[in-house]
This record gives C-alpha cells, sequence and structure tokens, in this order.
C-alpha cells in the first residue's frame, strides 16, 4: 500500500506541476494532495522523521495564495497597462491555443498575439496601445505561472523527500 501511495504522491506532484501551466488543470492544490497522501500515510524522510504538520499547513497556506494570486495578478497587470477584460480572455483564448500548436512555446507566443488581437479587434485600440495592453497581460500570465510553478516545485521537493 506504501508504494501505491508513493506513486499516486509523485503522480499528483508531477500533474500539479503541469497545472502550473496548462489552464484546465489545479496546479498547486494537485501538489499539495501528494503532500497530504504522504503525511497521512506515513511519509518519512532519509532519517525515518515524518513530515510536520507544520510543513502541510504552510504548504496549504501557500498553495491557497498563490491560488488567489494568480488571478489577481494577471487581472492587476493588465489593467495597469491599459488593458481591459478582452485583453484577459485574450490571453487565456491563445494560451489554449498554444497549447496544441508549438507546444509550450505556442502558449507563450499566442497569449500575447490573443491579448493584442483582442484589443485591437474589441477595443478599437491602436497598435502601441494595443501592444501595451498585451504585454500586460502577458506579464500577468507569465507571473502568475511562475509563482505557481515555484510553489509546485517547493512542494514536489518534499513529496520526494518524504517519500
Amino acid at each position: 500500500m506504501e508504494i501505491v501511495i508513493g506513486i499516486l504522491a509523485v503522480l499528483a506532484g508531477i500533474i500539479g506541476i503541469l497545472g502550473s501551466i496548462l489552464p484546465a488543470l489545479p496546479g498547486p492544490p494537485l501538489s499539495w494532495i501528494g503532500m497530504l497522501l504522504l503525511y497521512f500515510w506515513g511519509g518519512t524522510n532519509g532519517r525515518g522523521e515524518e513530515m510536520s504538520l507544520t510543513i502541510l499547513l504552510v504548504m496549504l497556506g501557500a498553495t491557497i495564495l498563490v491560488s488567489v494570486l494568480d488571478y489577481l495578478i494577471p487581472s492587476y497587470l493588465t489593467r495597469a497597462t491599459g488593458g481591459s477584460k478582452a485583453a484577459e480572455r485574450g490571453t487565456l483564448i491563445g494560451m489554449f491555443i498554444g497549447i496544441f500548436v508549438l507546444p509550450p512555446w505556442g502558449m507563450i507566443i499566442f497569449s500575447f498575439l490573443g491579448a493584442f488581437l483582442a484589443e485591437i479587434i474589441f477595443e478599437k485600440k491602436e497598435g502601441t496601445a494595443a501592444l501595451k495592453s498585451a504585454f500586460g497581460a502577458f506579464l500577468g500570465f507569465i507571473v502568475g505561472t511562475g509563482i505557481k510553478l515555484i510553489a509546485c516545485g517547493v512542494m514536489m521537493y518534499y513529496i520526494i523527500v518524504y517519500l
């Protein structure tokens, strides 16, 4: 049973990291579930020490914080650079298209392109203003993805240590 729990925990950590990039998967919560599995089923580190409740709760707090920031940061940066809701939606649509076209670079290129085109088409902005808005939306996407990757990477570290 311990082997099955270990495999499930590692899979949750890996899927969590993938979920930090892919918009359909909740990355940090999945990684935290991997830690939770090891906590309840007695994962130990190399010295035989079990995972502490403190580590688990700190990572839960980080998961909640990162999940909230992932929604706030892109919106804030898009608005701060003069972007609209259309730019935010364009970024998400572009990223989704990019998953299937030239992954992972397509996600980056198409998220920027989606925001830019949304500003031009739906908000009727000129090139420079649309470019500035697209940059803000793109930057928000990159920052949100980055903080999720860092959080999931730390949780994957703990999953491996307590395996």
